[in-house]
């Protein structure tokens, strides 16, 4: 083999490494992650139980193995907005969220993957006692949703799907009263004597004693 060769096939060497490397930082590695959960459905201040199924066709290393938890509140809002084309202000709608609250409580430290391995991991994560429980509206809602994450440094982590459990009010809750303001409406009549204004359901003028005649 030539000189000429050797550089050639040293280049060749490197650029399989610089185009190696950029596919891994672009790519999870091959190996899988489940959530299989105890229940469907959680009281505000008791703990998700369930258990995070991996496997791997592929030698990595992970940095950890976590689940990670969230609350997200969605609404619909109306606003104003200008259109261009009608050269006017119109109302549009839009859709907005916040996270209410978000987790991510780990189930193990750093763990060498080898193709091949298979294990299993328990979790158990606790929802907040002052969190807010599931709700589903026409234009509001609050959503739980879960998942495992096995995390790796310098590549894409590796996610299972996310579940959505159903996050409730304890048993043992006080009820929240709802109170509803009635409005009455009241209708005004001049009194025939004083001319004075009286509620139509009086039978006499409260200003001056006078007995309604109609």
């Amino acid at each position: 083999m030539g000189l000429k060769d050797v550089r050639k096939e040293r280049c060749n060497g490197v650029r399989m490494s610089f185009f190696k490397a950029i596919k891994d930082k672009l790519t999870p590695p091959k190996a899988n992650v489940s959530l299989k959960l105890t229940e469907t459905s959680f009281a505000l201040g008791e703990n998700v139980e369930g258990i995070l199924s991996i496997s791997s066709s592929e030698d990595f290393q992970a940095t950890e193995i976590r689940c990670e938890i969230e609350c997200v509140e969605g609404a619909k809002r109306l606003k104003r907005v200008y259109d261009e084309r009608l050269h006017s202000y119109i109302e549009k709608q839009f859709n907005e969220s916040a996270i209410l609250y978000s987790g991510k409580p780990a189930v193990s430290g750093p763990l060498k993957m080898n193709n091949g391995y298979a294990g299993t991991f328990p979790l158990s994560v606790n929802i907040p006692a002052g969190g807010r429980p599931t709700y589903k509206s026409v234009d509001d809602n609050v959503t739980w949703l879960i998942k495992g994450v096995i995390a790796i440094d310098g590549r894409l982590d590796i996610t299972s799907t996310k579940t959505e459990i159903q996050v409730l009010q304890p048993s043992g809750a006080p009820a929240v009263a709802v109170v509803k303001e009635v409005i009455r409406e009241v209708v005004m009549i001049p009194c025939k004597y004083c001319g004075a204004l009286m509620q139509q359901t009086e039978t006499t003028c409260p200003h001056c004693g006078a007995k309604r005649t109609a």
